[in-house]
C-alpha cells in the first residue's frame, strides 16, 4: 500500500520524534483516519524520504517518530531551468505544479515588457510563497524528495542572466528542432516561456543577447500554460528520464 507522504519543513533524523504541524496533522488523523502506530512518510526536500510513525496524538497535532531514512534517485539527468513569464491567477499555479511533476530543477518567474501581471513588494512574497506550497504539493504527489528551486519574480534581463546549459526560445518559425537540439543538451538547459502576450522584440533582443536561441516545438503557437510543459515533456522524453 502506497503511504502517505508530506512535507516537513525542519531536519529529519533516525530515531528521533517531531511535532506535526496542524495542517499536516489534520490531514492525516482526520482526512485519512490515521491513527496511533500508523506508519507515514515525511521528507524535507533533502533528497530522502523518511519513515515515520504515528506515536501521540493530540486535538491540534500529532507527534511521529522517525524509524528509517531512505536516498530517493528519482531526479532527472537532464537539468531544466524553467524561464516562465508570470502568468495570471491559476495559469501560473498549474505551470508550476506540472513542471515539478516532469522533474524541472529550477523555475524562475519573470517580469517583462508584456508580462499582464505585475508583482512587487508584499505581494510579490505572497504569490512566491504560494508557489512554493503548490511545488510541495507536487513533489509529495510525485514522490520528488528535492524541492525545485524557485526564485523570486524578477526582470527578464536578470533572470536570463542566470542561464544554465543552452538557452531556448519556443519559435515554431526556427530552424531547430526538439530532436535536432537533443544532442547539445548534455546535462542541463533553459526553456524561455512568455507570458500571455509572448516575448516583446526587446525581450527577444535581451534572450538572445544573454545567449537564447529559437526552439521549434511544432508549427502550431501554444498558450503559455501549454508550451513550457509541452516543452519539458519532449526534452524529457529525447534526453531526460520520460524515454
Amino acid at each position: 500500500m502506497r503511504l502517505t507522504r508530506c512535507h516537513l519543513d525542519q531536519p529529519l533524523a533516525v530515531g528521533t520524534t517531531a511535532v506535526l504541524p496542524e495542517a499536516i496533522a489534520q490531514h492525516l488523523l482526520r482526512v485519512l483516519r490515521l491513527r496511533e502506530g500508523d506508519a507515514c512518510v515525511l521528507f524535507n526536500g533533502d533528497g530522502h524520504d523518511c519513515d515515520a510513525r504515528i506515536v501521540a496524538v493530540g486535538k491540534r497535532e500529532a507527534r511521529v517518530e522517525i524509524t528509517a531514512r531512505r536516498l530517493i534517485e528519482n531526479e532527472s539527468p537532464l537539468r531544466i531551468t524553467l524561464l516562465q513569464g508570470i502568468a495570471r491567477g491559476e495559469k501560473m499555479d498549474w505551470i508550476v505544479q506540472k513542471a515539478t511533476e516532469l522533474g524541472v530543477a529550477r523555475i524562475l518567474p519573470v517580469l517583462s515588457e508584456r508580462s499582464e501581471v505585475r508583482l512587487n513588494g508584499e505581494r510579490a512574497e505572497r504569490r512566491l510563497a504560494h508557489w512554493r506550497e503548490v511545488a510541495v504539493s507536487a513533489c509529495e504527489q510525485s514522490e520528488r524528495a528535492l524541492l525545485p528551486e524557485l526564485a523570486p519574480p524578477q526582470p527578464l534581463a536578470q533572470a536570463a542572466g542566470l542561464r544554465d546549459g543552452p538557452g531556448f526560445v519556443l519559435d515554431p518559425l526556427a530552424e531547430g528542432s526538439a530532436r535536432s537540439v537533443a544532442a547539445s543538451l548534455q546535462r542541463a538547459c533553459t526553456l524561455a516561456i512568455g507570458p500571455e502576450g509572448g516575448w516583446s522584440p526587446r525581450d527577444l533582443e535581451q534572450l538572445r543577447a544573454a545567449g537564447f536561441g529559437g526552439l521549434r516545438l511544432g508549427p502550431r503557437v501554444l498558450r503559455t500554460e501549454t508550451a513550457g510543459i509541452a516543452a519539458i515533456a519532449v526534452l524529457q522524453a529525447l534526453a531526460g528520464d520520460l524515454g
